[in-house]
């Protein structure tokens, strides 16, 4: 009972400093989120769990979910089946969403696009994406992947958090608890964002995607912005000179040090953590902006929308920056994806986005031997409907949301090269190897896996409960490592 009066008096006491305080929240708003610890910050005691096969982490996703079988799930047998009624038998009474929720009629809507095999491997796919195709042998294509939510935001918040509703932190910001920094300058976990060309006006993304949650909030996941620079506040304010600012910092930390020995509340040290991570960044930050470094044949392979900052080909060349540079977790998120109309015309653009890049980032890896050791992670929040959402003709159909099967690749360390893991059936609706079914919770447990991490183990007690990110779900895929 003691030690319950004990975090009851220390609550009260945050409560009255939070509320006391609110003068300085200003300037701590304008670096929240800015930081790591002042050195390259070492993880849990204890962590890796075991020997990892990956040492850092880039997402590419796609928000808004692309079409699997215009991209993935090839099913030629449809072209005879177009505008026929999607069986009852396949659908079997699936909850729609509002979107078609009151349609009638559910036409079937077969892909136009042709598919073609790959590699010695053979393995499947649209020639919307020839430059991703040429790695075949390189990918690991899971068609099996399935999730509960069928709308965007609580599907993609799914994804990133283990749970659908806000407030649970991000995957990136798990790895940064558990196993540190490998970079003093740099965020151990960082986001970049991109507007896709087949949708500019997708649905937005939240900063609570690559939240910390309940963690320290030193390891929030830091986005940069994709136009002008990418962190604000970069540069000194006008007239004050480097040491003078160092100095000052210097003053702040001690103060904040004694305010955390009278209150011990932790987030007093992750501020100056916060403060100091800024203060480096300001040197770290605009050298790894600085691309006119790269050799021109790594730009041209990346393509011209590299020089466009804030696009996706610009955000995968950065994305290499970071991990050469040793940031834990890079996540991009590429929106455009969310095709419930007009979806031939607005998948060419998305795909002309990403291919050529998505493609050039895994041989830029390559070429720098940093590959073996980055495990690279393509996919979006859920699948398609093979029924068409609204009219259908010969050149356009459109697609709703579907969770039941949709496809992931994934490629690099630790992944079993040119395999394609799991098969729906003949109508992109349903898994048929179940054996082979792979759950968000089980992408988590297997991507920790590979980082050297067992997700029973990597849990943070808060609120009389031990939490991790899959929940009290998720197995690892073992058989599609390496």
């Amino acid at each position: 009972m003691h030690r319950v009066d004990d975090r009851i008096r220390l609550q009260d006491a945050l409560n009255r400093r939070v509320f006391l305080s609110g003068a300085a929240g200003g300037l701590a708003a304008a670096v929240a989120g800015l930081g790591r610890q002042g050195s390259a910050a070492a993880g849990l005691p204890g962590l890796p769990h075991h020997a990892p096969k990956a040492k850092r982490i880039i997402y590419l996703f796609q928000s808004g979910a692309p079409s699997q079988m215009d991209l993935f799930d090839p099913k030629p047998a449809l072209a005879a089946r177009r505008g026929e009624e999607l069986p009852e038998s396949i659908r079997q009474g699936q909850r729609l969403t509002t979107m078609t929720s009151g349609q009638s009629s559910f036409p079937v809507a077969p892909s136009i696009f042709p598919f073609r095999q790959h590699g010695a491997s053979g393995m499947w796919f649209s020639d919307l994406l020839p430059e991703m195709a040429r790695k075949a042998d390189q990918w690991c294509m899971i068609r099996s992947m399935h999730t509960e939510a069928i709308n965007h935001d609580p599907a993609i918040t799914f994804f990133q958090t283990g749970s659908q509703l806000a407030g649970r932190p991000s995957i990136g910001s798990w790895a940064s608890y558990g196993l540190g920094s490998e970079n003093a300058d740099l965020p151990a976990s960082i986001v970049l964002t991109s507007f896709g060309s087949g949708r500019p006006d997708d649905q937005p993304l939240y900063d609570r995607l690559w939240s910390a949650g309940f963690l320290p909030t030193e390891h929030q996941g830091v986005r940069f912005r994709n136009s002008g620079a990418p962190v604000l506040f970069l540069a000194d304010p006008p007239g004050i000179a480097r040491g003078v600012r160092r100095a000052t910092l210097d003053r702040i930390a001690a103060i904040n040090s004694h305010h955390a020995d009278q209150l011990g509340d932790p987030e007093i040290l992750a501020r100056t953590a916060q403060y100091e991570m800024a203060f480096r960044m300001q040197t770290s930050v605009p050298d790894l902006a600085r691309i006119s470094d790269e050799p021109q044949h790594v730009l041209d392979a990346y393509g011209p929308d590299v020089h466009r900052p804030g696009s996706y080909a610009h955000n995968c060349l950065l994305a290499r920056r970071l991990s050469e540079r040793g940031v834990r977790f890079v996540q991009l998120f590429h929106m455009g994806w969310d095709h419930h109309g007009g979806l031939p015309d607005a998948i060419r653009g998305q795909c002309a986005d990403t291919d050529r890049a998505t493609a050039a980032l895994l041989d830029d890896l390559s070429a720098r031997g940093l590959l073996d050791e980055t495990l690279i992670v393509w996919g979006g929040e859920f699948g398609r409907t093979i029924y068409s959402q609204g009219g259908i003709s010969d050149t356009s159909y459109g697609r709703d949301h579907h969770p039941r099967c949709f496809t992931t690749l994934l490629a690099g360390a630790g992944i079993k090269e040119g395999l394609t893991w799991g098969a729906t059936d003949d109508y992109c609706y349903q898994i048929t190897t179940p054996e082979q079914a792979v759950h968000v919770h089980d992408l988590n447990a297997t991507i920790l896996h590979l980082l050297g991490i067992d997700h029973l183990r990597l849990t943070h007690s808060y609120q009389g409960r031990d939490f991790r990110l899959t929940d009290v779900h998720g197995e690892v895929v073992h058989g599609i490592l390496a």
